[in-house]
């Protein structure tokens, strides 16, 4: 009797806390085998990643009244080829490396609260400056393909996401096409460190406007380091033309390089061409840092790539990318290595599931 009375009691806590709440799992398995050449080594490898970013995740949202809600988000990176997870950074520094392999909430975990005044987010969330980076690229900064203006960028921690964030967004669908989000971080440091005492502290802010086919968005932040603030503003917009949407990005950055502090820019223009059950991806990119005394350092990339959706959730792709390098960069392709001012080529075949 009293072991029906425990399972009774633990189903009426189990469905009142459905009722409150909808809670969702959620995950991208993404796995591909991936070739690098370049002119010192070759590399060939099975990995995750490349057409969206493998992940597991789960959300939930609750229902305050009057138009208000709560709501959390959890999610982590997931390596496929070998069952391990991604890392995450706990202080916006590169002393706050944490994860290695176990399951770290890296990709996002935040809370937020909702209502028509639009959404404050508390936690490890993007940075609104990496969204134009993101949207604006026909790769989503996934995989071979991805632009260099992510790929060779001088910009510090907080250049994809930032940990211990304020966050707020302007309501959707509420001021006619007009969308934005700011965010301000910490990096957690003692006011007894000394010059480093506001490492990792910054702020981001992006405002954009969409109606219709076209979209266009500007972002801009500042990360505080004593070693060298760094910068990141960029702009960027697309237009669905129906036979293809062309998007386009420009970037300039500030950061530090061997010590000095660096200016750099860089750009890109690409698309997608829907073509039967499957899209062709293309984009040309590149990125140069102001060495001042020298030729500036610069990376061109080109990119193709095509994907097949088999189902909603399921779909075949195939990526190649070329990239040359200049005045002493090194980049090179899934993992090969390359001498300075030579190319390196990239292949990508894989298959992605969405759940």
């Amino acid at each position: 009797m009293m072991k029906s009375l425990i399972v009774l009691a633990a189903m009426t806590v189990s469905i009142s806390a459905f009722a409150q709440s909808a809670i969702t799992i959620f995950g991208v398995l993404d796995v591909r085998m991936a070739h690098g050449a370049g002119s010192v080594a070759n590399k060939t490898q099975l990995i995750s990643s490349g057409l969206n970013a493998s992940r597991l995740g789960f959300r939930g949202v609750e229902d305050l009244g009057d138009g208000m809600s709560a709501s959390f988000w959890l999610e982590s990176s997931l390596n496929v080829d070998d069952g391990t997870f991604g890392t995450t950074n706990t202080n916006n520094q590169s002393s706050g490396s944490a994860g290695g392999g176990a399951m770290v909430f890296g990709r996002r975990s935040t809370m937020s609260l909702s209502s028509n005044w639009g959404e404050l987010r508390l936690g490890r969330d993007f940075t609104p400056q990496f969204w134009n980076l993101s949207e604006f690229d026909p790769f989503g900064t996934t995989g071979n393909g991805t632009t260099q203006t992510l790929n060779s960028t001088i910009t510090g921690t907080t250049q994809v996401r930032a940990s211990n964030s304020i966050g707020y967004f302007l309501p959707k669908d509420a001021l006619k096409g007009l969308y934005g989000q700011a965010m301000y971080y910490l990096g957690e440091n003692s006011s007894d460190v000394g010059a480093t005492k506001n490492d990792g502290n910054g702020w981001g802010v992006r405002l954009g406007f969409s109606r219709g086919p076209f979209s266009v968005a500007a972002a801009t932040s500042r990360t505080t380091y004593a070693a060298g603030n760094s910068r990141q503003s960029n702009v960027g917009g697309q237009w669905d033309a129906g036979v293809a949407t062309v998007m386009a990005h420009y970037a300039w950055d500030k950061g530090v390089v061997s010590g000095v502090r660096r200016n750099a820019k860089g750009w890109l223009v690409g698309g997608l061409v829907p073509v039967g059950a499957g899209v062709i991806r293309v984009s040309y990119s590149q990125y140069a840092v102001d060495l001042s005394s020298a030729t500036d350092r610069i990376t061109k990339k080109w990119a193709l790539g095509y994907e097949y959706n088999l189902s909603k959730r399921t779909a075949l792709y195939a990526t190649y990318a070329h990239l040359n390098n200049g005045g002493g960069a090194t980049q090179a392709l899934n993992g090969a290595t390359t001498a300075a001012n030579k190319s390196s080529r990239g292949y990508d075949l894989g298959i992605r599931h969405r759940f």
